[in-house]
């Protein structure tokens, strides 16, 4: 078992480490330039993972905007534009209901002449 986690945490590490090189933004890359960091990470696994995390990337300047840079995503139920549009349907079905009520509420045949005679 521990064998396995020689393997695998070097290779998770490096495959996040990788993957968060190429993802990042050029300008949040320090110190060296990010495909030369790519290489780094693939050639030295342990060494250049660990080092792109620690030092490659300016994680205080991509904590301060991440929201902002993906255009502030807000959830369904926080979003105004949604919260809005369902007050609008809402609004919709309750006009269509109170519209269909008069004439759903005549009781009794259409004919009015049955109506007025009982019923044997």
């Amino acid at each position: 078992m521990l064998r396995v986690l020689m393997v695998l945490v070097p290779l998770g590490l490096s495959i996040y480490a990788f993957i968060d090189c190429i993802t990042t933004d050029e300008k949040d890359v320090r110190y060296i330039p990010k495909p030369l960091w790519a290489i780094l990470v693939l050639l030295f696994p342990l060494v250049g993972s660990i080092s792109w995390l620690i030092v490659g990337k300016d994680r205080a300047a991509t904590a301060g905007r991440s929201s902002s840079r993906r255009g502030g995503w807000v959830a369904p139920d926080d979003n105004p534009e949604f919260l809005k549009s369902l007050r609008e349907e809402n609004e919709r079905e309750r006009r269509k209901e109170r519209d269909e009520t008069p004439e759903d509420a005549v009781e009794g045949p259409a004919d009015g002449d049955e109506g007025d005679k009982p019923r044997p």
